[in-house]
């Protein structure tokens, strides 16, 4: 039998109730002897064997009927729901989702699952779980012989596939200062230059704080992303003086996880299960929804059954193609305008106006297609805030609100991981432990809203908590002790300006560095992932009484509304999201502060950009008395654009400049205009300090 065809289908088939057994774990968490839910699990298993067995992953169909069992016996009542049971049931669960995603790598779905399939065979059994230290071990020398000797967390891998996905070397880099060194911070921060010009630092042990406070001997680890090879690296540090040795070894992702699991599962214990234990882990996660009656559920039931026979699967690439084509569309709609203005013909006149009509249609419709909601990034939180909680050893009630919100496939492929980080972070720093908040007169259950919701032509995404807070005076004292402000300017800064420090790199409050947060990938990374998808992030918050992370992006990155203006004889454009306002000032006007020319912009002081020294625009059109200014924005600050002249607003499609041209400063992208022009696509962020 051809299976090819059908490989497609089963991957998409098998994530989807591989997440609805997900789902329905957390509710039966909360509700232990609602046979229902069991019902539920059991059902998405039973059709995941039977796909995964017809299509020859004898691996996965094997072992989701040991997890079959186990929900049989649980359905029968022989077995009791209990805290290790689901622990075990999780754990399979992540096997299964590992299998899948190597299947869909290309893979052959083998998985040694011998650990898991012997605790679901002793909960069937109802023997007690055997400790792994009585599972035959590898010795200790031989895990470690290839193993990092970094701790790297969840959201850090992330950042190293995605630059494995792009071609990108991750190295693990270890330098080595030598013994008589004096100065080691400097040398520290030489190398620091050096890796910076060749590519960037991900992670670094000791942290960047300790290494510029000296505490450390005479050796440091970075991890490292870089297109540069490990000889190149190499070369350039060694040419800092006072280095002892450099070696720079490939970061393997795959080892590293697989070595983690390893030594994850040969240190740890699984207590004892029996079918009396029926008290569910303190630490469980509650996840808040709205009662709902039986009928209610029913009818739901029935509308989504005749929803999904209106719907068929298309693959996303068909949906990429479609949108190349009607942005060439776009650009030849522009052309057209341009050419029955010129001609002053109106029956063209007219017949563009229609088809300018229709293709604005056809434009909401295709990118409505490209809409998905965001609970495709919301539904794995459930589960990691669920096992983060039990790490921490904290209570925590994760609510979600507006998971139905739509957001560009783009966006939604890029937010996932910030949102990963943000909510280890609320986690982690944020909310109290149940010990502290009870000291506080807090309920000892610390709540986690997730929010999203959509205003204008933008999706917010608020995370919210009901912990500490931001202390104002450890961020400012922090934040002049790493050189980041000085005390002068920190005195006048306002709440909303300190909060906003914490975003500055390798900034971190945590008085103790944890495995889910405080290790030098900080909010940093999350604040520029966001400012490259053309959003921003705002932080408000109260001592004692929680924080709120507030997340701003655009619905779609493909077509966007732009400002064109004039550099000499040359064509820009402004994102419309950035630009404040334009303004005509005189040269008498301009004002000099710290060498830079500036302007008092109502009562604030906007520095001034000529883009045609930043560009080097060749110099064609005499100057006149005037500058045309273009006001831009990134959070607080603000800069003036200063150009030539205005052609007005337009809708264009934004172009990938290609991998030849990436990575030139202060351009996002390219358009092309209705006269054939290129007009390059200005990153205003990138031109704001």
């Amino acid at each position: 039998m051809e299976t090819n065809p059908y490989l497609e289908v089963f991957i998409d088939e098998s994530k989807e109730h591989l997440q609805a057994i997900n789902d329905h774990l957390l509710k039966l968490e909360q509700n232990p002897r609602d046979l229902a839910i069991v019902n539920e699990i059991f059902r998405s298993a039973h059709t995941l064997k039977g796909m995964a067995a017809t299509m020859g992953y004898q691996d996965l169909a094997s072992l989701t009927h040991q997890m079959e069992n186990v929900l049989d016996g649980v359905r029968n009542e022989k077995i009791l729901v209990d805290g290790n049971m689901l622990d075990v049931v999780f754990d399979s669960v992540d096997d299964l989702e590992a299998m899948v995603v190597d299947i869909a790598e290309g893979g052959s779905g083998e998985r040694n699952v011998e650990k898991v399939v012997a605790k679901l065979h002793s909960i069937e059994t109802g023997e007690p779980i055997k400790p792994e230290s009585s599972v035959e071990q590898v010795p200790e020398k031989e895990i470690h012989s290839e193993k990092s000797t970094m701790e790297v967390d969840e959201f850090t891998l992330t950042v190293l596939e995605q630059s494995a996905d792009q071609q990108l070397n991750n190295f693990e880099v270890v330098v080595s200062l030598r013994d008589d060194c004096m100065l080691k911070a400097a040398r520290v921060y030489m190398v620091f230059e050096v890796l910076e010009q060749l590519g960037e630092v991900v992670k670094s042990e000791p942290t960047v704080e300790q290494l510029e406070n000296e505490e450390f001997e005479t050796s440091f680890t970075v991890l490292y992303i870089t297109q540069a090879d490990k000889e190149e690296i190499e070369a350039k540090i060694n040419k800092v003086s006072e280095i002892e040795s450099v070696t720079a070894k490939p970061f393997s992702i795959s080892l590293y996880t697989e070595t983690q699991k390893e030594t994850v599962t040969q240190h740890s214990e699984v207590p004892e299960s029996t079918p009396e234990q029926t008290q569910e882990s303190p630490s469980a996660v509650a996840t808040k929804a709205e009662p709902k009656k039986e009928e209610s559920q029913k009818q739901e039931e029935a509308q989504t059954k005749q929803v999904g026979n209106k719907t068929i699967r298309i693959n996303i690439d068909r949906l990429d193609v479609l949108m190349n084509l009607f942005e060439e569309l776009v650009i030849d709609r522009g052309r057209l305008e341009q050419i029955s203005n010129d001609l002053n013909h109106n029956e063209l006149q007219e017949t563009v106006e229609r088809m300018s009509r229709i293709s604005g249609d056809l434009q909401s419709i295709i990118l409505n297609m490209r809409m998905v909601p965001i609970e495709q990034v919301f539904n794995r939180f459930p589960r990691m805030v669920r096992q983060l909680s039990r790490d921490l050893n904290k209570k925590i009630d994760l609510q979600i609100v507006g998971a139905e919100t739509e957001l560009d496939r783009t966006v939604i492929d890029e937010i996932g991981d910030p949102l990963v980080h943000l909510i280890r972070n609320a986690l982690d720093h944020g909310v109290e432990s149940p010990e502290d908040r009870v000291a506080k007169g807090k309920p000892e259950t610390g709540k986690l809203e997730l929010k999203a919701y959509h205003s204008g032509n933008h999706v917010f995404i608020e995370i919210s908590d009901d912990g500490g807070g931001i202390n104002r005076d450890k961020v400012i004292q922090k934040a002049v002790g790493n050189g980041v402000v000085t005390e002068e300017q920190a005195m006048n800064m306002n709440d909303k300006q300190v909060f906003e420090l914490i975003m500055a790199s390798g900034f971190s409050t945590a008085d103790t560095i944890s495995d889910v947060s405080g290790r030098g990938v900080g909010l940093d990374v999350v604040k520029n992932t966001i400012e490259s998808l053309g959003g921003n992030i705002t932080i408000d918050s109260a001592l004692d009484q929680g924080s709120v992370f507030s997340i701003q992006l655009p619905l779609t990155l493909s077509i966007i509304s732009v400002m064109l203006v004039e550099v000499q004889e040359e064509k820009y454009a402004v994102p419309l999201s950035s630009i404040i306002e334009t303004a005509i000032v005189k040269k008498e006007d301009i004002m000099h502060a710290h060498n830079k020319k500036v302007i008092d912009f109502r009562g604030k002081v906007v520095p001034l950009v000529f883009l045609k020294d930043i560009f080097e625009v060749p110099e064609t059109i005499e100057g006149d008395e005037y500058y045309s200014l273009v006001i831009v924005r990134k959070g607080d600050k603000m800069a003036g654009l200063v150009v030539d002249s205005f052609i007005g607003q337009q809708e264009v499609v934004l172009k990938s400049l290609g991998d030849y041209l990436s990575g030139v400063f202060a351009i996002s992208g390219a358009t092309i205009l209705g006269d054939g022009q290129v007009a390059l696509i200005l990153d205003s962020n990138a031109l704001i300090k």
